[in-house]
């Protein structure tokens, strides 16, 4: 499938500095769906098993927002993790019966990304029935990087599952200063990768951000595209840059 959006892209050429701005944690709250009024192909999500999964994937896809399965995994700090969460002591059979349950309830989505994760996404073990069950389903995998030891990536690829990484937290602290400054550092990786992903979280003063910092991007250059066009870009440039080099053998 990947091959075939490598060849689609390659022959219509790319935009350069493209970004991603995922808003993670959505299904908790009713106020979660406000953020759908954001301007711009924003990707979105969702805690499977929340009170409003089920109706913010409805509306979503509805406005042709892309959406990720944002699944619950094990983290060093003993947080709550919430349901259908995937944890160190489950077998490969729970752990993707677990995976494949909160799939289920949401169809709608193109990829998954890790909710915490700094605990289970180092175990190569975990991850790897982890990726299996994209695989077959034909989903990305987006790491959240809650940790810099993640073997989720070095699984994926081992199986075969596209995959990228975010570059920006955007949202640790919210004070306007801190996001601005997050949002710069965002486009900074933009401008000198071609391509930045960041992540941020359904917070009051996110969304009051985003609302005057989208507008301001396309102004400044920046595309705002869903994560699935970063994901089929980054093989572009592994399928381009491998070329260079048999062309220089």
């Amino acid at each position: 499938m990947w091959a075939l959006f490598v060849t689609c892209f390659a022959s219509v050429g790319v935009r350069a500095k493209q970004i991603a701005i995922v808003i993670d944690d959505i299904g908790y709250h009713q106020r979660d769906l406000e953020f759908l009024s954001l301007p711009g192909q924003l990707t979105y999500s969702i805690l499977p098993h929340t009170p409003y999964s089920q109706i913010f994937a409805t509306l979503a896809s509805q406005s042709n927002k892309e959406l990720l399965l944002h699944i619950p995994m094990q983290a060093l700090n003993g947080k709550e993790l919430g349901p259908g969460a995937l944890t160190l002591n489950m077998t490969k059979e729970q752990l993707q019966q677990t995976l494949g349950t909160a799939l289920a309830t949401l169809p709608q989505v193109k990829g998954v990304n890790n909710h915490m994760g700094s605990a289970l996404t180092q175990k190569s073990q975990a991850m790897k029935w982890t990726m299996e069950v994209l695989k077959k389903r034909h989903l990305y995998f987006l790491d959240s990087r809650t940790t810099d030891l993640s073997q989720a990536q070095n699984a994926a690829n081992f199986l075969g599952v596209a995959n990228i990484g975010r570059q920006v937290f955007l949202d640790n602290i919210t004070t306007t200063e801190q996001l601005q400054l997050r949002l710069n550092e965002l486009k900074q990786q933009a401008t000198e990768h071609s391509f930045a992903i960041a992540i941020a979280h359904p917070y009051p003063e996110t969304i009051n951000f985003l609302r005057h910092a989208i507008p301001e991007l396309t102004k400044q250059g920046f595309e705002l595209v869903p994560v699935s066009q970063l994901v089929e870009r980054k093989y572009i440039q592994l399928a381009q840059s491998d070329g260079k080099v048999g062309n220089a053998r």
